[in-house]
């Protein structure tokens, strides 16, 4: 589990063409790892739009994998990147 700072790809930009919600799991791909992960917005967020950039996202994967603060991802979608992000914070 960590927070993140995310980037959602504009569907110009080969991204999602619709929002989501907490609860979207979509995969995440670490250097050479992906992994699975669902991610909840921040309080007060109801949905993440195509172009947005959001901080303070938090995912749970559903493989424990090494991470560490300071490491990119990317946000894949049926074999396409949507998004990428930061993580930002690891919970213990």
């Amino acid at each position: 589990e960590f927070h993140a700072n995310i980037i959602i790809l504009s569907e110009k930009d080969g991204g999602r063409k619709k929002h989501f919600k907490t609860g979207y799991r979509p995969q995440f791909y670490f250097r050479t790892t992906d992994v699975t992960g669902e991610i909840e917005l921040p309080e007060g967020r109801e949905m993440a739009l195509p172009g947005d950039n959001i901080d303070g996202v938090k995912v749970t994967l559903i493989t424990p994998i090494a991470l560490e603060e300071g490491l990119r991802f990317a946000i894949r979608e049926g074999g396409r990147t949507v998004g990428h992000g930061l993580v930002d914070k690891i919970e213990t």
